[in-house]
């Protein structure tokens, strides 16, 4: 026999069989959506009345998400950073981000993780996130005048010459913050890239910068991150992060008349549809005025 039965609020299910009863927690406040679980539930709770366990395991979120990142070594050191970071917040139990973007961004992994629980029976119920996975689609970018800024007032020379060389390569953060000199070869990087190994070309702009340090950068992503939110804030740029460097040179180079394929193979998309998915929105203001 099967109950459904509300405690403090929340719904729960009791299932009896030969005077063996088991109860569990359906997570949720809402008749129509214990309603939905209930036959899932109460399959489970038979099978393991039954002795017959769905599941070896039941591990928390917390215990879920050290074996998820233990797992998964195939990832660039970038992807696990982002991995690593979102989860351990939501473990610590903090709210997500109020921007949509990054909001859905933390959506995104949290069910990853999840849905790699269930998909290796380590859980018995994924409790994902609802709401939106793609987040708003960002189109900022520099004007000349603030890159100026940036690249004059900078005072901490390292972190000044990691900020340009980034605008002169157009390469991501994870892609360069602990590059070595054994990625440096003649005219370009070999980097790990969201997709695996790539290489970025530099120009003699970054050459220069790369030939005169003593020793490449070893920065996390949060030191820039918030490093970079730091600088702008002292010059007054409003709505800038770091990432809208690389979106500024890819812009900048289209607008120069490089062909939309070039800055593909620079920018290190995996095709020029994701450019121009990406680029098609800022070009349009540029688009001069016409009569029909």
């Amino acid at each position: 026999m099967a109950t459904l039965y509300q405690k403090r609020n929340v719904w729960y299910l009791s299932v009896t069989i030969d005077k063996q009863r088991i109860s569990k927690s359906l997570c949720t406040k809402s008749k129509s959506i214990a309603v939905k679980l209930k036959a899932k539930t109460e399959y489970d709770i038979i099978n393991e009345l039954n002795g017959i366990n769905i599941s070896s395991l039941n591990l928390s979120f917390s215990q879920l998400s050290r074996r998820f990142l233990e797992s998964n070594s195939h990832w660039s050191k970038s992807t696990f950073e982002t991995y690593n970071y979102i989860l351990t917040d939501y473990v610590k139990g903090k709210p997500l981000p109020s921007n949509p973007t990054s909001r859905a961004i933390y959506v995104r992994h949290i069910n990853a993780c999840w849905n790699w629980g269930l998909k290796n029976r380590l859980i018995r119920h994924a409790h994902k996130l609802t709401g939106d996975t793609k987040g708003l689609a960002r189109h900022r970018v520099f004007t000349k005048d603030e890159l100026n800024m940036l690249f004059e007032t900078i005072s901490d020379i390292n972190f000044n010459q990691f900020v340009r060389f980034a605008y002169y390569t157009g390469a991501r953060s994870g892609e360069i913050r602990a590059i070595s000199r054994d990625n440096v070869k003649d005219g370009y990087l070999v980097v790990n890239g969201k997709s695996g190994l790539r290489m970025v070309k530099m120009n003699t702009q970054a050459q220069e910068i790369i030939n005169s340090l003593e020793s490449l950068w070893s920065y996390t992503k949060s030191y820039v991150s918030h490093k970079f939110k730091k600088e702008v804030r002292r010059l007054g740029i409003k709505d800038a992060r770091f990432h809208d460097l690389r979106r500024t040179f890819g812009y900048n180079l289209i607008k120069q008349g490089r062909p939309i394929y070039e800055v593909s193979k620079l920018l290190g998309h995996s095709s020029v549809t994701t450019t121009e998915r990406h680029y098609a929105p800022l070009l349009t203001t540029e688009i001069e005025d016409f009569v029909l």
